[in-house]
């Protein structure tokens, strides 16, 4: 969907698309900029999209402000496809409300709330996903404009890292922290600090989810997504881990010992190892249905019907 031009400077926003990243960042930049000539704590409201109905969105919407030059009304990642009832509410934005949408999906160029949105005289932006050369670009750009480090860096960090915005973004915090410590920023010193980014924590998850999901299992895919890292990008982890144990119970029911499956396989030993035991209290059937209740629990996020880090908390209670 393309963005609604304007004539004056928007007063309602809508963000939405596959890049939650982005949608996040932008929604971050709007509400700072609007919060500059607030005078009161009343001045903002957010609201979680879930289950929010168009009775009280239309409501917060028109409330008049009371100490502050006008409301800022932010609503936190709608379900895409519940967002379409909730045009009739924004119909009317009064000139004392700054309305801010975010979308948990992508709109498609028909839907109602994005029309209304427009209608009303506001934008509405969709954050593409980025893969291939855009994706490239973008951390390029990220290295030099946000953390001073040179294009090339962008290049290496987007090489060993899941095509995760945030992921690459932490990266290239951590690498920048580095540089500003004095330090050199050598290829090697890249490819040690590279390699470690969240895998022990990542180690820990996947150590905790067979035979079912533990409760630190849980905990720990909660502490990952707020430390930055995508729900699904968690999620894409996890399905590796099932895959890979799936793999070494086919050869363990060839009847391949241990050594010849690590022999066998490019992960590290201990990595086999420690699948080469779950799989010996897993059932192939099992395992097949976990990948595909991850692919599932994707297919959602992406198609707008979940939020990401709910869904995430849902699918971990099912596998």
């Amino acid at each position: 969907m393309a963005r609604t031009a304007t004539t004056r400077a928007a007063t309602a926003l809508l963000l939405h698309g596959e890049e939650r990243f982005l949608v996040d960042e932008r929604a971050r930049a709007t509400l700072d900029g609007w919060r500059k000539d607030l005078v009161s704590d009343f001045g903002l409201e957010t609201i979680d999209g879930a289950g929010l109905g168009p009775a009280r969105l239309q409501d917060t919407v028109l409330q008049l402000p009371f100490l502050d030059p006008y409301r800022v009304v932010f609503v936190r990642m709608v379900p895409a496809n519940r967002a379409e009832p909730l045009a009739p509410a924004v119909a009317e934005i009064p000139p004392t409300t700054r309305l801010l949408i975010t979308i948990a999906g992508r709109l498609g160029s028909s839907n109602k709330l994005a029309k209304a949105i427009a209608t009303a005289g506001g934008e509405v932006i969709e954050m593409q996903h980025l893969k291939g050369r855009a994706l490239s670009d973008w951390a390029s750009r990220r290295a030099v404009e946000k953390h001073g480090l040179p294009a090339n860096v962008a290049a290496q960090v987007v090489r060993v890292s899941p095509p995760d915005l945030s992921i690459i973004d932490s990266e290239l915090t951590k690498l920048a922290a580095y540089k500003a410590s004095g330090e050199k920023l050598t290829a090697e010193v890249m490819t040690e600090l590279l390699a470690g980014a969240r895998e022990d924590e990542i180690f820990k998850l996947t150590d905790n989810l067979l035979p079912r999901p533990t409760a630190q299992a849980l905990e720990i895919a909660r502490n990952l997504t707020r430390s930055g890292l995508q729900p699904t990008s968690v999620a894409y982890r996890m399905a590796r881990h099932y895959a890979l144990v799936l793999a070494v119970k086919a050869r363990q029911e060839r009847g391949e010992s241990l050594q010849q499956v690590q022999d066998g396989m490019t992960e590290h030993r201990f990595v086999i190892q420690k699948a080469f035991d779950a799989a010996q209290d897993a059932s192939a059937n099992r395992l097949e249905q976990a990948l595909r209740q991850i692919r599932d629990y994707e297919w959602e996020v992406k198609s707008g019907q979940v939020d990401a880090e709910l869904g995430l908390d849902v699918l971990l209670t099912k596998l």
